[in-house]
């Protein structure tokens, strides 16, 4: 992309957005201030509205090119979905007119059976809904397919349940917003209407050439490698971390932006990423549900622009074994329309009333529901990674940093004085300026740090949507400010502040235990985590249980977020998930071990067989050749042993009844088969020829994309 191409791209930001602003122009005055009533105060949008914005979004749209619109929204999948209609309408005679009514906009009616439910819905009950979420632009998505309005929306059942993640992510929002308004009224803040969660999500990825990607079957079925032994270089010179991007890659992330920044999505940062082929997108904080939205678009636009470029982008957690893996540090705050994060210590953070109840909510919310919190970045693939020293641990602890901590131990010993401040960093060469110092330094190993005005969730898998995460950090934390708010509204003004004193030395008190500043790889730590009465959770199987925990239920269905039914068919999807990404795991195993592995193992054997042969006719001998040839064939028939073992422990998974018990058996005997195969073939590839290995390598795959 050239300067002027690239100037143009920042200057065209949001060119493909039905935004405020476009529709400030294309409305007429009542239309566009019911619109915005809806979007920011949540008023009930009127039908006639509907049909005038239809058609300002139609026109809108069609002058861009798109001849079709789709409710996009996002199934219980993790991913995206769309069914996409023309704006044309047959009239009779061999004619049509172009039409898009307000009842096409606010309604769409896709084919609910074949998407995940849990049990919400049996296999022959199709009917589901869309509705438009208004709170969320519509955009146009240009692609080789074509030009569409793409309009986001929730998804429903025929009998109401929510089948989407955007749902409850619109009632968490509410739910918070409605708690955090009633702290800040007891606090004295009169002129804020709404609260609203933000988040910027940070994407983590990897970057193959194309070609190698087509040559493993793993890689295409899976998303990983499900062999393949260590390269001779990986990650130790750490010279990959933020180093120069190769031209290739370059121009891969300039188109990104390119498309995000068309789009509306306020890409901002790109840099390379620890691991060899890995990379990193950061997004400038939005309102969650925006944010989620613009998620999906940043992993969708991810793929699609690799292939431009003959490359692959992998978004699992674990692409490779032996560095590092991926994830999505979700930034979280919250945020008043006056004007305030209510996360923002200030200058003075030890009399910053309310900096500090907003914050000890959010660590009470984290200690006292750490379980669901865990379970909403459990995934397969996020199992490989948590706790690898590369990524926080399966513990749920808070960072909050020195000078936050010295201020909360004084308080819990009622001194509300201020940490000690923070020198200016001088390094004594002239020529460079004193860099005013954070009040912290950062904690790379939390799997909840606070970082300055927000808190920075760092466990959430890479290739999930970051919706339910933040359904449950907005959910909790409204459960919080909720008990927070009825205590202080029964409190006398006269002594209000000294109430707030005391309800914060009480929750210190409380769940200081889930504070934690140091090294969180450390084995030290799991110890102290023991110690303190923190679960250690270290399996999704295991985590996703919190789904259906009687304190989850309890604090979902009484904020109307989820319901049990809804709650209990979320557990039952990420059990049924589990099973089936892992017998996909299993069943690419066995398949490539029996016609990839072993026939390239025998060939290769039977010509060292043969070369040694031929050295004993003529009276030779070469110990090195005849121990390989030992070697090869002992490693080959362990190979053929360990394949067959996994080979019947899938049979035995899949005869297994029960959810539950089925996700268990895949964990505990499939995937230490899985382990045990690889583990052969992994041996085997240091043995045999690189002309006769029938799957690029690690040292391939990484270091010549």
């Amino acid at each position: 992309m050239s300067c002027c191409e690239a100037t143009n791209s920042l200057n065209q930001f949001g060119a493909n957005v039905f935004n405020e602003t476009v529709m400030q122009e294309r409305l007429p005055k009542s239309v566009f201030n019911a619109v915005m009533e809806t979007v920011e105060l949540g008023k009930k949008l009127d039908e006639s509205v509907a049909d005038v914005v239809a058609n300002a979004m139609k026109d809108w749209a069609m002058e861009k090119g798109a001849t079709h619109y789709t409710h996009w929204f996002q199934p219980l999948t993790g991913l995206t979905a769309e069914k996409h209609d023309s704006f044309l309408k047959p009239i009779g005679f061999g004619t049509a007119i172009v039409e898009f009514s307000g009842k096409e906009l606010v309604k769409g009616e896709p084919d609910a059976s074949s998407f995940p439910s849990g049990g919400l819905r049996a296999t022959f009950e199709a009917r589901g809904y869309t509705a438009w979420d208004c709170t969320s632009p519509a955009f146009v998505r240009e692609d080789e397919s074509g030009t569409t309005l793409c309009i986001p929306t929730a998804f429903y059942s025929y009998t109401g349940e929510t089948l989407d993640a955007k749902t409850p992510l619109l009632r968490s929002m509410e739910v918070v917003s409605k708690h955090a308004l009633r702290v800040l009224r007891v606090l004295g803040n009169t002129t804020a209407t709404r609260v609203t969660s933000t988040v910027g999500p940070e994407q983590e990825y990897f970057l193959i050439d194309r070609d190698f990607f087509e040559q493993r079957l793993d890689l295409i079925t899976s998303g990983r490698t499900l062999f393949g032994a260590p390269a001779p270089k990986g990650q130790e010179l750490e010279d990959q971390y933020f180093g120069s991007i190769r031209e290739r890659i370059n121009s891969f992330m300039a188109e990104v932006d390119q498309q995000l920044w068309l789009m509306g999505v306020p890409a901002k940062t790109k840099h390379n990423e620890v691991a060899p082929a890995q990379y990193e997108i950061a997004v400038v904080y939005e309102s969650t549900n925006v944010a989620t939205d613009h998620n999906q678009i940043v992993m969708d636009t991810l793929r699609r622009v690799a292939l431009h470029h003959d490359l692959v982008c992998l978004l699992h957690e674990k692409p490779f074994a032996g560095i590092n893996g991926s994830g999505k540090h979700n930034n979280w705050s919250l945020g008043s329309n006056d004007g305030q994060n209510l996360l923002e210590p200030g200058k003075t953070p030890h009399d910053n009333l309310q900096f500090l109840v907003f914050l000890l909510a959010v660590i009470a919310a984290v200690d006292t529901y750490a379980p669901i919190l865990r379970a909403s970045a459990a995934n397969p693939g996020n199992d490989h990674r948590l706790g690898a020293n590369e990524a926080p641990p399966a513990i749920i602890s808070a960072f909050l940093g020195e000078q936050l901590e010295e201020i909360l131990d004084g308080i819990e010993k009622g001194q509300f004085k201020a940490a000690k401040a923070k020198d200016g960093l001088n390094i004594n060469v002239k020529t460079l300026p004193t860099i005013p110092l954070d009040s912290t330094d950062r904690n790379r190993t939390s799997p909840f740090a606070f970082t300055g005005n927000k808190f920075e969730f760092r466990m959430v898998p890479s290739s999930a949507s970051v919706s339910m995460p933040n359904i449950v950090l907005n959910t909790i934390v409204a459960s919080k400010l909720d008990e927070i708010a009825t205590e202080l509204e029964k409190a006398d003004a006269n002594k209000l502040e000294k109430v707030v004193q005391d309800l914060l030395v009480g929750l210190i008190k409380k769940h200081k235990r889930v504070i934690f500043n140091g090294n969180n790889y450390a084995a030290d730590w799991i110890k102290e985590a023991e110690k303190r009465g923190l679960p250690n959770i270290n399996s999704t199987v295991l985590a996703i249980k919190a789904y259906i925990e009687k304190d989850t239920l309890k604090v979902f269905e009484k904020y109307g977020v989820l319901s049990h039914k809804e709650m209990e068919s979320r557990y039952e999807i990420s059990l049924e998930r589990y099973s089936k990404e892992i017998n996909i795991e299993a069943q690419t195993m066995v398949h490539m071990s029996k016609r990839e592995i072993t026939p390239a193992v025998s060939r290769y054997l039977s010509e060292q067989l043969g070369l040694l042969q031929g050295l004993e006719i003529s009276e030779l001998t070469n110990e090195s050749l005849a121990g390989l040839v030992n070697d090869l064939n002992k490693k080959l028939s362990v190979l053929i042993e360990k394949t067959t073992a996994l080979d019947n422990a899938i049979k035995v998974a899949k005869s297994t009844d029960g959810a539950l018990k089925q996700a268990e058996t895949y964990r505990d005997q499939v995937f230490p088969a899985m382990a045990a195969l690889r583990q052969v073939a992994d041996e085997l590839e240091t043995l045999v020829s690189e002309d006769v290995w029938p799957i690029p390598t690690y040292a391939e795959i990484l270091f010549l994309s």
